[in-house]
């Protein structure tokens, strides 16, 4: 069954995934089938098992891009939780959001909970949560307690950091993938695409 078009009511956070959406779906290209390319036949970055998941049974190379849209949506943005994020901090929320495209949202998850967790002051801001890639009102409540601006730039910083780390361990644990590191070294800092998008 083809997934309809979704409208959304929300404006602004509405046009923070937008944003996010088309600067993701800018690196994560078209149609690709690369046989060393680990999520196998993909198209706007979506994977045939993700499309199938979601209801579209059509070839990979005509996947419409609104079905992409709503997919990213559903699966990444909603996954998340971005909209309460982008309430916190949008560039935050876009740079989750681009992170758990390329990586998995449980990882994209992971790296917040771990870079709060850094932010703590040793538990005296507040007290360390559970790294588990779940993301619940433990790992919201700790993030709005980093409240200052920079506090929310330095969370950003650390965010980044654990995404270079991601991609410097799988290069190293396979070797086969170094092809597609330079690649993935853009992907680490999505405000510097849209400077626009606030802290």
């Amino acid at each position: 069954m083809l997934l309809a078009p979704q409208h959304h009511n929300d404006t602004e956070h509405m046009d923070y995934f937008d944003k996010a959406f088309e600067k993701t779906i800018e690196h994560e290209g078209g149609y690709s089938n690369d046989p060393q390319d680990r999520g196998g036949a993909t198209n706007f970055g979506i994977t045939q098992k993700v499309a199938r998941e979601f209801g579209y049974d059509g070839d990979m190379l005509e996947l419409p891009k609104y079905v992409a849209k709503r997919i990213y949506r559903q699966n990444y943005w909603g996954r998340i939780s971005a909209d309460v994020i982008a309430d916190y901090s949008p560039a935050i929320a876009c740079e989750l959001f681009d992170t758990g495209v390329n990586c998995g949202t449980g990882f994209a998850i992971k790296c917040l909970q771990t870079a709060v967790n850094l932010m703590n002051r040793n538990g005296t801001k507040f007290a360390d949560i559970k790294v588990d890639g779940g993301m619940g009102p433990n790992t919201l409540n700790a993030m709005k307690m980093l409240s200052a601006k920079y506090e929310r730039e330095r969370l950003l910083i650390a965010l980044n950091g654990e995404q270079y780390a991601r991609y410097k361990h799988i290069v190293e644990a396979s070797p086969d993938q170094e092809r597609f590191f330079v690649g993935w070294l853009s992907r680490i800092s999505f405000r510097s695409m849209d400077e626009s998008i606030p802290i």
